[in-house]
Order: structure tokens, then C-alpha cells, then sequence
């Protein structure tokens, strides 16, 4: 299983418009972060979790010619607000409806964020969704075996998704034990870490870390990072050998 880091910003990525701090104003590729995605590629099948604003820029950038389904975290704009961009792989792979992984809690905004989607009488050129709700019972999907995982994400509701060995953790107000039970055994972690301070609706990267430490994980990579975080170089120095800020673009294999 290839993982790639498609975004590892925050909902208004880094640089911020009209920002002159030094992560912003940083020559760093690794501080350049698009919103917040991956995406998973297996022998069989290809599947993004999130479909951001960036994702037409993510998936030419990659270099993705083929998407079988999107999997929905929740439904912030960061998270959702390319899903009409699924079109030409809809289009390409004989206009069948682009599979959706959603809980039903979020599934509302999706359908009034795009609601030319999802009219009786289609607007010629319209994407199309083939919906599957979800909720914390396993799903198989082509080779995949995924167990989404309830969070809280301030008031709304978020998933996690593990995938063996693997588990993608982002926008979480709260580490619960629930949580923490279902991670158990899992030895590569994508982890959102906002910044350096405490969030309302995110953790920090001390509070991710902390997790890491816990779940005694063989590699974490901290993403959904805002401009606060300090510059990639500077904040890796600090971190466990195991441990590193993801950056767009950043693949490894599962």
C-alpha cells in the first residue's frame, strides 16, 4: 500500500494569504502545505480520503490518471470543497457515479455544497456520487479492509480510518481511549498536529507526539499543520527519530 501526502495544511494552507511570518515567507518546499489529504493506492485500487480545495492542483501534481472512491473525514470545507473535481475521472472511467465513504451526519452539507449533484434533473456535466454511509462498522473496499473510527472534532463528528498496520488521524479536538483502543497495534500514523499550542477543535504537536509515544509506532508523520507549527527543518530537529512533519508530496509504503 502507497501512501502519498497530497495537503498537510490547515483550512487556509501555508503560506497564509497576506502573511509575512518566516514559515510563510519559507523557501522550504516542506512549508508550502496544500489542505489537508491522502491519498492510497494499493494493487487494485486508488482511493482519496478528502477532496479539498486543492485537490486539481493535488492530483495533477501526482500525476493521478484513475480514482475508484473518496473517503469523507467530515464535512469542513477544507475536506470537501473539491468534490466537484472528481468529474474527468468520472468522465474518463465511462460515467460511472464516484463512490463516496460518508457519514450521514456530514452528508447534508455535501448535498447542499453541491446540489446540482444531486437534483432529480441533472445539469448536463454534473458530477455524480454513488453515497455509501458509514459509521464505525468495517468496510471492505476492493483489497482494503478499513475500520473507520469516531471522533470529535469540536461539535462535529469525525472519522479516522485504519487500514492494518496503518490508521489516518486528522481534525480531532479530543484524544478519547476509544480512540486509543482502536489504534492499538497500528505501526504508521498520519497525525494531525495544528501547532504548538492548545486548539478548541485541533491537538497540538505536543499532544500528538504523546499519542505517538503511547501507541509505540514504528513512524508518525504530523499533518493538518498551520504556519504557527515553526518551520519544517527547525521543528524535525526537535522531534523523535521516528517521528516528522508530513509535507505535500511525501509518499511511503505500508
Amino acid at each position: 500500500m502507497l501512501i502519498t501526502i497530497l495537503g498537510s495544511g490547515t483550512s487556509q494552507g501555508v503560506p497564509v494569504i497576506g502573511c509575512q511570518c518566516p514559515v510563510c515567507q519559507s523557501k522550504d518546499p516542506r512549508d508550502k502545505r496544500t489542505r489537508t489529504s491522502i491519498l492510497i493506492r494499493t494493487e487494485q485500487v486508488t482511493v482519496a480520503v478528502d477532496a479539498g480545495p486543492d485537490f486539481r492542483q493535488q492530483m495533477l501534481r501526482e500525476g493521478v490518471s484513475h480514482l475508484d472512491a473518496v473517503f469523507i473525514t467530515h464535512e469542513h470545507k477544507d475536506h470537501i470543497g473539491g468534490l466537484d473535481d472528481v468529474r474527468p475521472f468520472i468522465f474518463s472511467q465511462g460515467n460511472h457515479p464516484m463512490p463516496l465513504y460518508v457519514d450521514e451526519s456530514a452528508l447534508p452539507e455535501i448535498k447542499r455544497e453541491f446540489s446540482y449533484a444531486f437534483e432529480e434533473h441533472l445539469y448536463p456535466g454534473a458530477p455524480t456520487y454513488d453515497v455509501h454511509l458509514i459509521d464505525e462498522t468495517p468496510f471492505d473496499f476492493g483489497d482494503l479492509h478499513v475500520e473507520p473510527i469516531k471522533m470529535k472534532h469540536y461539535t462535529l463528528t469525525c472519522y479516522a480510518f485504519r487500514i492494518g498496520k496503518f490508521a489516518y488521524v486528522t481534525d480531532l479536538s479530543e484524544v478519547s481511549e476509544h480512540l486509543m483502543d482502536r489504534l492499538q497495534g497500528v505501526e504508521f500514523l498520519v497525525l494531525e498536529a495544528l501547532g504548538p499550542k492548545p486548539h478548541y477543535s485541533h491537538i497540538s504537536l505536543q499532544q500528538a507526539v504523546d499519542v505517538a509515544k503511547r501507541l509505540n509506532v514504528k513512524k508518525a508523520w504530523f499533518t493538518h499543520c498551520s504556519h504557527s507549527i515553526g518551520k519544517a527543518h527547525d521543528v524535525n530537529a526537535q522531534l523523535p527519530t521516528n517521528m516528522m512533519l508530513a509535507y505535500d508530496g511525501l509518499s511511503f509504503k505500508v
